[in-house]
């Protein structure tokens, strides 16, 4: 069943020579060829800022979201871009944003897309708070790829309670990083506590910008609806500047239950098991 909706991805490394992502243009290019075709139509690039990319500096992000448009716009490539940053937490993150130096999404200072050390899970409540005295939803990027999280999953619902938005990679969801990250992602799918589902792309075949194939599978998982918000519906909220419906979602689950989940994956040894960096 198609999507009546375009996608809308909000966390897409795709500007060139910024970060791990695409290193030249033409690369570039042939993703957003491959994202075009797949159905999205509006991407948010998210180069990294901050940890071992410090250099990224905001200025510069704005200047080349807007060159690689132009070159999108004279290849006919039907996309829209959008600045942005996938934002390493760091203790003047808060007073970056403000100063327009690290990048909120969609540069609307009002979603930041933060990211944890892949190895470990730090508390994030402090974070959060700060952010949302500044008038800033944290976004957590990918909390079902980060081993911390995966050893103490329960911490995912104290984040969203706390305000925090959940956003789950889409290679996830097809078992790309493996069976535990897959088995978390759509755990926490089904119970309600994840908003977004988005590409995290860097390439145009491991890491392709592609979100046709978790679409679907969040909808045989969920719902049809459920698969509309996360992927075309609240994305492009954030595109827009608007506000996302916080907190946890009624979901109609069709996969196995936390506890299952995590019997599952200690069983194999996988518990612990995470994609690494990038």
């Amino acid at each position: 069943m198609p999507a009546p909706e375009p996608f809308t991805d909000i966390h897409c490394h795709l500007l060139p020579g910024l970060d791990d992502g695409p290193q030249d243009l033409a690369t570039a290019l042939a993703m957003a060829r491959l994202a075009a075709r797949d159905g999205t139509r509006v991407v948010i690039v998210t180069p990294h800022q901050l940890g071992r990319y410090t250099s990224n500096r905001g200025a510069a992000i704005r200047d080349q979201t807007g060159l690689l448009q132009q070159a999108l716009d004279e290849h006919g490539i039907p996309l829209r871009l959008l600045p942005g940053a996938d934002v390493r937490i760091d203790d003047r993150l808060v007073a970056l944003v403000q100063q327009g130096e690290v990048l909120s999404l969609a540069d609307h200072g009002r979603h930041v897309l933060v990211e944890l050390p892949h190895e470990l899970y730090l508390p994030l409540e402090p974070l959060i708070e700060q952010l949302a005295a500044a008038g800033l939803v944290a976004i957590l990027s990918h909390p079902e790829r980060n081993r911390g999280i995966l050893a103490r999953p329960d911490v995912v619902a104290g984040l969203v309670d706390a305000g925090c938005l959940m956003q789950v990679t889409a290679g996830s969801l097809t078992g790309q990083f493996g069976r535990s990250v897959q088995g978390l992602a759509e755990v926490l799918i089904a119970g309600g506590l994840v908003q977004f589902v988005g590409s995290d792309a860097h390439a145009t075949r491991d890491r392709a910008p592609v979100l046709r194939p978790a679409f679907d599978r969040v909808a045989a998982h969920t719902d049809y609806q459920t698969a509309i918000d996360l992927l075309c519906r609240n994305p492009a909220l954030v595109a827009r500047g608007q506000p996302v419906p916080a907190g946890r979602r009624r979901v109609p689950a069709k996969t196995p239950t936390w506890w299952g989940w995590r019997r599952h994956s200690a069983a194999d040894g996988t518990l612990a098991a995470a994609s690494g960096p990038r």
